[in-house]
């Protein structure tokens, strides 16, 4: 015996150390996501005020008559780069110089320039030997370190002069994707965003007008080093990855890597169970794929890796003793004895509160479900006298504006059509919910409603209905409340003969004999399956039993599978003095 607690025990102990190391793994992986999701946002926070500085600069253009290298030298000043923008590598502007006009530019530049005082070399055209437009880098912020830019034709390279063309016709920010080589080493890429500059005094409503006052553009170059290493510091984890690739494309093996932190921080994790998340950054356009990877390990706290087995102990030792307990008590036979009895007794009123507790429930249940037939009712009338009429009103203007517009406005008359033709369509859609909520025909008897429903599960489904009625006053004394039962009760058995019968033909039976209502409905489909009685999250039969229990009758569900199925309900009902001949009807 003790040895069935020793592994029972074991077992415990196992199960918590496992449950408890799954939880621990996926709070470290939750935890862990949230972190890059903060990184991600650092970085789209980041390119969002690079952007704005870039927004800022052509503003600038816009504001002053005249921009000279002094002048563009104090705004980029002005901006602190080092301390507010420390990715930003330079701030730069590019003079669009048209096919022919490239010679009289360098002239121009070099007569305004002043070689030794403001930090710029002389100006030589890169390449020289263009034909085609021109995108000269003619100012650059700082220029240390970058005067081998001075002068170079950035349109020389295909997919800029595409990504600047199509910025110049549309207003809009570019980002060609495409390293600028400002940062050298290896993995460390320097990206560029562009503006276009328009002459402040002309117009750009149109393509035409915006290539016409095109100036050039101005532009920033930033490193994604710089710009993306410190959302590193938002994850607290040791040994933790960023990798970053440019996505584009479209295929992962066109995406160029713009950064990954284990070139800054090299040493792997070696065979550790890593955590990955991939999580997208957009890039005014591009579509830029940040990975985020870290060692399971390094998620992980000195006190989160003593819980799996802390959990194991304590599984142990508990099961352990509560097993000795349950050996300890079932070796007394007094304390069994007197266990069972005190159990009898606590079952025998529990029983008797229990058939209490359901007596007061299908009271509430039937008090219930008239409230809810009385709601539907109401709802059904208001929207009938309110929506309803409001709904003719406008199908009346709707049609005398068709009628007015026919001759004379072709494209109103069409509109109004529309209008007619929506109004019609809203009209069928309410009377389809007044009678979802509650079908006028039940105050015309019970005979009526049964008739109508049947006849409309016919137009709906294209099954074959048989009603046969036995008699002919079956409405005779017969309360609204019981009327209404019996309607929802063949409604939800048709709704359940269409959905799961698979059936031809469908009987339904009405008698009144000797102070009983009864009403078969039948069917000649699979039938019914046991498991299908107490099916989980199923209450069609349930919901049919007990309105016919709420009315004091009762109810019959038989079928077999292949053999379709059948359901008889009885209910009492006032008993009618005369005797009446039978009626068959088939609808």
């Amino acid at each position: 015996m003790w040895w069935t607690g020793l592994l029972l025990s074991l077992g415990v102990g196992a199960a918590l150390h496992g449950f408890t190391s799954n939880s621990l793994q996926a709070e470290a992986s939750a935890r862990f996501r949230t972190q890059a999701r903060s990184s991600q946002f650092n970085i789209a926070t980041a390119i969002k005020a690079y952007t704005d500085v870039l927004r800022g600069t052509a503003s600038y253009f816009q504001a002053v008559d005249s921009i000279t290298r002094e002048n563009f030298h104090r705004y980029v000043q002005g901006l602190d780069l080092a301390h507010n923008f420390p990715a930003i590598v330079s701030i730069n502007f590019a003079q669009h110089v048209p096919a022919g006009q490239r010679a009289a530019f360098e002239q121009h530049v070099r007569r305004s320039a002043r070689p030794g005082l403001d930090g710029y070399p002389e100006l030589v055209l890169k390449p020289g030997d263009s034909q085609a437009d021109a995108a000269i880098l003619s100012l650059i912020e700082p220029i240390a370190g970058l005067e081998a830019k001075f002068g170079v034709d950035i349109a020389a390279r295909p997919v800029v002069a595409e990504s600047l063309a199509q910025s110049r016709d549309t207003g809009m920010l570019s980002a060609s994707g495409l390293p600028i080589g400002f940062d050298r080493l290896p993995n460390r890429q320097a990206l560029a965003m562009r503006l276009p500059v328009y002459r402040p005094d002309l117009p750009i409503n149109t393509v035409p007008e915006r290539r016409a006052a095109y100036l050039g553009s101005v532009g920033i170059g930033f490193s994604v080093n710089r710009l993306v290493s410190e959302a590193l510091a938002e994850i607290p984890v040791r040994n933790a990855r960023l990798t970053l690739r440019d996505v584009s494309e479209g295929s992962p093996t066109a995406a160029t890597l713009l950064y990954d932190s284990a070139d800054a921080s090299p040493g792997g994790a070696g065979n550790e169970r890593m955590i990955t998340c991939v999580l997208p950054i957009d890039f005014n356009g591009r579509q830029w794929q940040a990975t985020f990877t870290a060692p399971m390990s390094s998620l992980y706290s000195r006190v989160d890796a003593l819980l799996p087995w802390l959990a194991l102990l304590t599984g142990f030792a508990g099961t352990m003793l509560m097993y000795a307990l349950f050996h300890t008590l079932s070796s007394s036979r007094l304390r069994a004895i007197r266990m069972a009895k005190d159990m009898t007794r606590e079952l025998r009123e529990s029983q008797a509160k229990l058939q209490l507790s359901h007596h007061k429930l299908r009271r509430l249940a039937a008090h219930a479900e008239q409230i809810k037939e009385e709601e539907r009712k109401r709802i059904a009338r208001e929207i009938h006298d309110d929506l309803g009429q409001n709904l003719l009103a406008l199908r009346i203007e709707a049609d005398v504006l068709t009628t007015r517009t026919s001759h004379r406005h072709s494209r109103l008359h069409e509109r109004a059509r529309c209008t007619l033709a929506q109004i019609d369509h809203t009209i069928k859609s309410v009377r389809q919910i007044i009678n979802d909520l509650r079908p006028n025909v039940l105050d015309l008897g019970l005979s009526a409603a049964v008739e109508w429903q049947i006849e409309q599960f016919r137009q709906r489904s294209g099954i074959v209905c048989e009603l046969i009625e036995h008699s002919a006053d079956i409405d005779q004394g017969i309360d609204d409340k019981c009327a209404i039962a019996y309607f929802r009760i063949l409604q939800e058995s048709l709704s359940n003969i269409l959905q799961h019968a698979n059936a031809s033909m469908v009987r339904v039976e009405l008698r009144r004999q000797d102070g009983l209502l009864s009403m078969s409905i039948s069917d000649n489909g699979v039938g019914l399956h046991d498991r299908s009685r107490n099916k989980f999250g199923s209450f069609g039969l349930v919901g049919i039993e007990e309105r016919v229990s709420i009315l004091g009758g009762s109810c019959t569900i038989g079928g077999s599978p292949n053999a379709g199925t059948t359901i008889l309900i009885t209910v009492p009902v006032p008993t009618l003095p005369p005797a009446y001949p039978h009626r068959l009807g088939t609808v």
